[in-house]
């Protein structure tokens, strides 16, 4: 596998991830669900919910593979 589509496929995973991570963050900062495990006092890291944090979590890592794929750098080798 070669370095461009082991990022192709990173960023889609995490984009994926985006998406839900997203839905529930915005499902736990408005207060209208549970989803969050943070609603149950018991998912809070320094007082921020989990998905919150998942969600810049994925940010992260697709913006790396975006910076990965963008970049001029990387060698396509065949194993």
């Amino acid at each position: 596998m070669n370095y461009k589509l082991a990022l192709k496929i990173i960023s889609v995973v995490s984009l994926a991830g985006i998406l839900f991570s997203g839905f529930l963050s915005y499902l736990e900062l408005t207060g209208e669900s549970y989803s969050c495990p943070s609603s149950r006092g018991i998912g809070d890291i320094l007082g921020v919910p989990v998905c919150v944090l998942g969600l810049i979590m994925y940010i992260v890592i697709f913006s790396v593979a975006m910076l990965g794929l963008t970049s001029k750098n990387i060698t396509s080798t065949a194993e």
